[in-house]
């Protein structure tokens, strides 16, 4: 295999054929084991750009509600700022709070709960999942996407934030508001004093293309019942 060169977005094309793959379609797969954050994890990556670790810690002191936007508080990545990212519309629409009130009447505290730690981390069990391990194929290989291309960089779980650094830098480069872009990334910026209103953060955090509308909990939960 070549060794890769670095990290990139996934294309246009690629994010299209992830979700529309078999956890965001009707068929179960061949001795498919669905967890409920196989289904949700992808899609909060790919709509807030947070790592893995942070989608899995999140709990529901977590979720919080700024001038009326309701939005994830991530905090636990040491080598970024904490931030507040609004939810964006298609998760609500995907079913999120339908699951939010299935989590609660079970007794959870964590959103995804269902998603293990491995030494008090959960990228390992995601990292798995998605990109595989020696014979085990992943997500990405399932859905006929290799982890390096011809050019030889590589794709993984944490592209998807950088598939939303994409998006979010031209949304704020449009409306002359860099520093909200440093914000929402977890990044230091000296011209950025506070915290931007959460309306401003929802204005950059809007625009995000919707991959596949079709997309709901609901049909994950009747693929697999």
């Amino acid at each position: 295999m070549k060794s890769h060169l670095g990290r990139r977005a996934f294309s246009a094309m690629e994010l299209h054929t992830l979700f529309n793959g078999y956890i965001y379609g009707d068929e179960k797969q061949p001795r498919e084991q669905p967890k409920h954050w196989h289904f949700w994890l992808p899609l909060i990556a790919y709509y807030t750009g947070a790592y893995s670790d942070e989608i899995g810690s999140l709990t529901f002191s977590d979720l919080t509600t700024q001038e009326s936007v309701t939005g994830f508080n991530f905090h636990t990545h040491g080598k970024l700022k904490p931030r507040f990212i609004p939810i964006h519309t298609a998760l609500w629409q995907a079913g999120l709070e339908q699951y939010i009130g299935f989590v609660k009447s079970h007794g959870h505290t964590r959103l995804l709960f269902d998603l293990p730690s491995k030494s008090g981390r959960y990228s390992e069990k995601v990292r798995i999942w998605f990109s595989g391990e020696g014979e085990r194929m992943g997500y990405l290989q399932k859905c006929g996407l290799p982890n390096v291309d011809q050019q030889g960089h590589k794709t993984a779980i944490s592209s998807l934030r950088l598939n939303f650094e994409q998006q979010v830098r031209i949304a704020a480069i449009q409306r002359a508001e860099k520093p909200v872009f440093h914000y929402l990334m977890g990044l230091k910026d000296d011209n950025l004093l506070e915290q931007p209103s959460a309306i401003s953060l929802k204005k950059i955090v809007a625009p995000i293309r919707v991959i596949n509308s079709n997309v709901h909990w609901q049909r994950f939960l009747d693929r697999h019942s």
